[in-house]
This record gives structure tokens, sequence and C-alpha cells, in this order.
């Protein structure tokens, strides 16, 4: 079997059927969670697809949302998707912010922190943009655990080949774990750290509706499966259907969890 050698992210509408529409939910409860008052100015750091600056627009009353991200392609979709006049997107690297220094109010993160090289870089950048007393955020997901969806594809994919553990992100972000993420926090010099688990259900309506996203090629799972053989894409995805909690109906009912950190810039 072969595994892929980077990570491919440039289709918004492959992004959304395979995490996207989780992330939407978490979203939602991540901005309750950092409470940032109304009329505040964003910053969203790697914006992808837009759902995190979505659920800002629809449920933080902001004054203006920010969104960067270093794929022009996502930046393009998300454009298109959201087209509330609170919001601008750019390309832009985490590591190297266009915006100055302390000019908004909270600064985020979804499901991106673990893919920017140099995270640290990133969180240092973010806490600088934003004023003294605001806020900095970001969740990941629980790869390692609860985050069912994958933890189901990755021992699937591990148990018939051996290499594919490379891929699997448990094992490439170890900071997607609540200590790694408080430090990472901390080493940037914010306040008040503390993280919390955000668990979302996920519901699928059968088998197809959790294997097709994995036939998208966007992210470590999709871009392996694409990589197979049809013998053993095959294999692997009997394996993920035997082993997964089937309802009499058809449906299987996952948890995705997500870590979610914040901190106050001094």
């Amino acid at each position: 079997m072969s595994t892929a050698s980077a990570d491919v992210w440039a289709s918004g509408d492959a992004y959304e059927p395979y995490v996207g529409r989780w992330s939407r939910l978490v979203a939602r409860e991540f901005l309750t969670w950092l409470a940032v008052a109304q009329g505040a100015r964003w910053l969203d750091v790697g914006c992808g697809t837009g759902a995190l600056t979505d659920g800002i627009l629809s449920t933080a009353a902001p004054a203006h949302v920010q969104a960067v991200d270093s794929s022009l392609a996502y930046v393009l979709f998300a454009r298109s998707r959201v087209r509330d006049r609170r919001a601008a997107f750019m390309v832009a690297d985490a590591r190297s912010l266009p915006q100055p220094a302390q000019s908004v109010d909270g600064a985020v993160s979804g499901l991106a922190l673990n893919f920017i090289p140099h995270p640290d870089v990133a969180l240092v950048e973010m806490a600088r943009v934003v004023r003294a007393g605001g806020i900095v955020g970001a969740y990941v997901w629980d790869y390692a655990g609860q985050m069912q969806l994958m933890r189901y594809f990755w021992d699937a994919a591990v148990a018939l080949d051996p290499r594919a553990s490379e891929l699997d992100e448990a094992r490439r972000f170890p900071i997607c774990h609540p200590a790694a993420l408080e430090a990472l926090f901390r080493d940037a010099r914010l306040q008040k750290v503390e993280s919390s688990a955000i668990d979302v259900p996920t519901r699928f309506r059968d088998f197809d509706d959790y294997w097709r996203p994995f036939l998208g090629g966007q992210g470590p799972a999709p871009g392996y499966v694409m990589g197979l053989g049809e013998e053993h894409r095959t294999a692997l995805r009997e394996r993920i259907r035997a082993a997964l909690p089937t309802a009499a109906d058809g449906s299987i009912d996952l948890v995705a969890r997500a870590w979610a950190v914040r901190g106050t810039r001094a």
C-alpha cells in the first residue's frame, strides 16, 4: 500500500462533507465558551472554508471579521459562501500576519493550528495582533481519542498497513492535547490559559454517508485512501464497515471531540 506524501487542502467542496460540517457545530460551542463581547473586531487564522468565520458572524455580533488562510482555493471558496459585509478574506501566512499589532479584540483558529509549520510562531503572531486584554483561542480535533470518525478509520488502516501510522494525526500532532495546547499558549505569554473539551454528535445516515467523504482527497485520511489501489481500498472500506456501530436502520452515531484552549493577552 502507498501513503500520501503531503496533506492536500484545495477543495472546499470536498472538505465540507468530510469535517467541515462537524467543525461548524464545534464553532458554535467554542464561541459560546470564549464569550467575547459583541461589537468586537476578530481575526480568524487558517479560516479554511469559513466555518468559524460564519459562526462568529451568526452568533457573536462582531463589528468586523478578518479571515486569512494560506490556501487561495479555500479563501476563494469561503469568500463565495460568506457574503456578510462585516467579513473580509485574504491569503496570508499565519506565521507572518499582515495585521498591525493590537488591531483586533480576538484572534481565533479552528482546526488549523496543528497543520501550521511552527505553530508556536503562529500563536505568537496571533497574540501580537490582539489588544491588551483581548482573547486568543483555538480548537483542534482530539485525534488520539474521541474524534471517532477518524479513529475508526486509522485503527483499521494501521491494522491493514502499519505504515499508515505515519499519517495518523494522533501520532503526527502531539499538540492536539490539552496539556500541550496550554503550554503552547503560555509560551506565547498569554495569561489565564485554560482548555475544555467540546463534544458534538456526528450522525451518518448510512455507511455511504460516512465513507464517501474519504474519497474527496482533502486531508491525511482521504489522501491516504486515494493513494491506495482498488483492492486495498476495498479491504479498508470493509474493515471499517465491520467495526462501526451501525444501527438496525443503517445509521451510525459517533462523537467528534475537539480540544479548545484560550488565553488573554496581558
